[in-house]
């Protein structure tokens, strides 16, 4: 799945237990890790998958694919988060 949605923290739920290291930035989880829920059950927890989409390389931390902390400018992707929003969302009036 992709960065940051959540893979790691599911698995914590249903264990009910800190089995998966989880964190608010990308890149907490670094290899795949099996966690035994049940006698029956394995569930496998793994880093973040952000498929090449061939979009500018702005949109790449939009995308979850970035520590928004490390971006060296980051009018680029504030630029593509205006773009998709309506101007009157934006207003704030």
């Amino acid at each position: 799945g992709y960065p940051n949605v959540g893979k790691s923290s599911l698995i914590n739920s249903l264990k009910r237990s800190r089995a998966c290291g989880v964190g608010a930035t990308p890149g907490v989880t670094r290899c795949l890790q099996a966690v035994q829920l049940d006698r029956h059950i394995q569930l496998l927890d793994c880093p973040g998958v952000v498929m090449e989409t061939g979009t500018p390389p702005a949109a790449a931390p939009l995308r979850g694919a970035l520590d928004p902390q490390r971006l060296r400018d980051p009018l680029g992707p504030a630029a593509a988060i205006l773009r998709r929003c309506p101007p009157e969302q934006v207003g704030g009036g």
